[in-house]
């Protein structure tokens, strides 16, 4: 079976105490950042942009790009068996998150038309836990906690 190169755009929101954005995704059922997909004709900061606003409801007001992920770490094989290598665009976003944060201070209320998004909270480094991340962002969380986040990974 061939596998597909699939591109996508994530984001990495942090909130003002610096915790960062978890997405629980409907589709694996695990923790990973928002993004997603690139659409033909979009570039890869407007995907990241769209993929913020389906999935959290968050506006992005400002990015700059943080890393690039490719290679044999990104290959992923779904349930389904179609295999695919993700090259992962990440950006660092800020994103207007006034008024959307539940009294917990933690979850970042909104539901996605998609069903998307199981969950959104904000987690610091040391409260994540890398087994429960998405197989394919465990690189990127790694990276993350050790502070090795650099343009090619």
């Amino acid at each position: 079976m061939t596998s597909r190169i699939f591109v996508t755009g994530g984001a990495i929101i942090r909130d003002h105490m610096g915790r960062i954005l978890l997405q629980k995704r409907s589709d694996y059922g695990d923790w990973g950042l928002p993004g997603g997909g690139m659409e033909p004709g979009e570039s890869i900061e407007e995907t990241m942009i769209r993929e913020v606003k389906e999935e959290t409801g968050l506006d992005v007001s400002s990015y700059e790009l943080a890393s690039i992920y490719t290679g044999e770490k990104m290959k992923y094989t779904y349930p389904d068996g179609n295999e695919v290598v993700f090259v992962m665009f990440l950006f660092n976003v800020t994103a207007e998150l006034g008024g959307k944060l539940d009294n917990d201070q933690t979850t970042l209320l909104f539901e996605d038309e998609q069903n998307e998004s199981l969950q959104l909270v904000f987690k610091s480094l040391n409260e994540i836990d890398i087994s429960t991340i998405n197989k394919v962002q465990k690189p990127v969380f790694i990276d993350l906690k050790q502070g090795k986040l650099t343009i090619l990974r």
